[in-house]
């Protein structure tokens, strides 16, 4: 019996001869045939949202016209001039994680952007929580093959920490969140410009900017899911590394050992206590020992606090890990280790708290779209497009972690994320929109 449901049909567009024979010229038929097995089953349906504040697009006769500096000519989408002024617009407009009101203004531009350049489209702003800001999301399109675009608007710098606060220098910008990923939020605009100019032919299109990836994504990972949950594909404007898409993330875990001793006075008596840090120091080798280098399993003892003075023996000790793994395997295993740790000192007492924040984005979740981005790439024009895992987690770890076909990295050219000096590649930006701009009508209009 054929396969039926939203992702089936999904694989059967992707699959048209038309792509298929695209794919092919790009060497890529494995991948192909990796969509259908990845599209196969359709998704659970989507968990709740929090009510939304919606906030429709109020000019939706206006065309795709300039912000800020004018472009000429028949390219619309992709003109640099425009969408620079755009990512100013953005960077000097700081939203740190931990200013829910700068966050909030940082979405009232955006959706003023999206109002003016991709008309016809329905701009939410969801409330926030616990202390952090609204998250953005907007939508367009109706029947068809549906995309998430997944970003984040908050930035790890406080207000006026990077100066100057936007600079233009021989083809580089610097600013804080620059890279990281305000420029992707303006490569996502692009791309849906050139989009609302084509007459948007197909498809549904959602855009989800959220306010505290940045700080672990608490409030925002069951609207992440769910969202993902309602589409059959999510492309992740997080930057490049280097020119390369991210194909791979590694699962990032935060555990915390506690050891309990007992104090005593270090000159009178010490063999009357039970000495924290000397637990502590036999566990770390342990602790240690549950690193994997041949699978990429990193466990790295972090951060150790211990004693109140020089003359008491401590009585109580605390040592953070961090964990980064490739598969979900290698996370349960090193779990399961850190679980299982016992006291040397047998009048010592252990507590483990902690876990995996971010899951591991397995490679073989990107896969069937890093055949379609590399195929566009190729169509460009340009130099052939490279996947690469990499060690810190994004929200995509947990689209992908649900099944759902995911690629990275799809933002800005650039570097020095959270670091002084980040800076994006100005020269890049109509090629990055153009590229992300191809995957949509790809993966929205297969056939056309």
């Amino acid at each position: 019996m054929p396969e039926r449901g939203p992702l089936a049909a999904f694989s059967r567009l992707l699959l048209s001869e038309r792509w298929r024979r695209s794919l092919l010229r790009q060497e890529a038929r494995g991948m192909v045939l990796l969509l259908g097995r990845l599209f196969g089953t359709p998704p659970p349906p989507a968990e709740p949202v929090p009510p939304p504040v919606v906030t429709p697009d109020v000019r939706p006769g206006r065309g795709p016209g300039p912000v800020g500096a004018a472009v000429s000519g028949p390219d619309p989408g992709t003109g640099a001039e425009r969408w620079l002024a755009a990512l100013e617009r953005l960077v000097r407009e700081e939203s740190p994680s931990d200013d829910p009101q700068a966050v909030a203004r940082c979405c009232g531009l955006v959706a003023e952007l999206l109002a003016a350049e991709v008309p016809g489209g329905v701009t939410e702003i969801l409330p926030g929580a616990a202390g952090r800001g609204p998250h953005l999301r907007w939508r367009r399109g109706s029947g068809g093959p549906a995309v998430l675009l997944l970003g984040h608007l908050d930035t790890v710098w406080g207000h006026g920490a990077f100066q100057p606060l936007f600079e233009r220098r021989e083809g580089r910008v610097s600013g804080p969140g620059v890279f990281d990923m305000k420029g992707g939020v303006v490569i996502a605009l692009g791309a849906l410009a050139a989009r609302h100019a084509a007459g948007w032919p197909s498809g549904r299109v959602t855009l989800l900017l959220t306010s505290d990836e940045e700080v672990g994504s608490e409030t925002s990972r069951a609207l992440i899911e769910a969202e993902a949950r309602a589409h059959q594909a999510v492309l992740v404007l997080e930057p490049a590394l280097g020119s390369s898409v991210k194909v791979g993330r590694k699962g990032v875990g935060e555990f915390r050992l506690t050891v309990t001793g007992r104090a005593a006075h270090a000159g009178l008596e010490p063999e009357r206590g039970v000495n924290a840090v000397e637990e502590v120091a036999a566990q770390i080798p342990r602790i240690s020992a549950l690193a994997d280098p041949a699978s990429g399993t990193t466990v790295t003892p972090a951060v150790l606090q211990a004693g109140t003075r020089t003359n008491v023996v401590p009585a109580q000790a605390t040592l953070d890990i961090d964990v980064r793994v490739r598969t979900t395997a290698e996370a349960e295993r090193v779990t399961a280790g850190l679980a299982a740790l016992a006291p040397v000192n047998a009048r010592a007492g252990l507590t483990v708290t902690g876990g995996l924040n971010r899951p591991p984005m397995e490679a073989e979740q990107a896969a069937p779209l890093f055949a379609v981005a590399a195929a566009v790439a190729a169509g460009l024009g340009g130099p052939p497009l490279t996947g690469v895992e990499v060690g810190g987690g994004s929200d995509g770890n947990f689209t992908a972690a649900l099944g759902i076909p995911t690629l990275d990295g799809l933002g800005a050219v650039g570097g020095n994320a959270h670091a002084d000096g980040e800076w994006l590649d100005a020269t890049r930006l109509p090629e990055r929109i153009a590229l992300l701009g191809g995957c949509l009508d790809q993966l929205l209009d297969p056939g056309a």
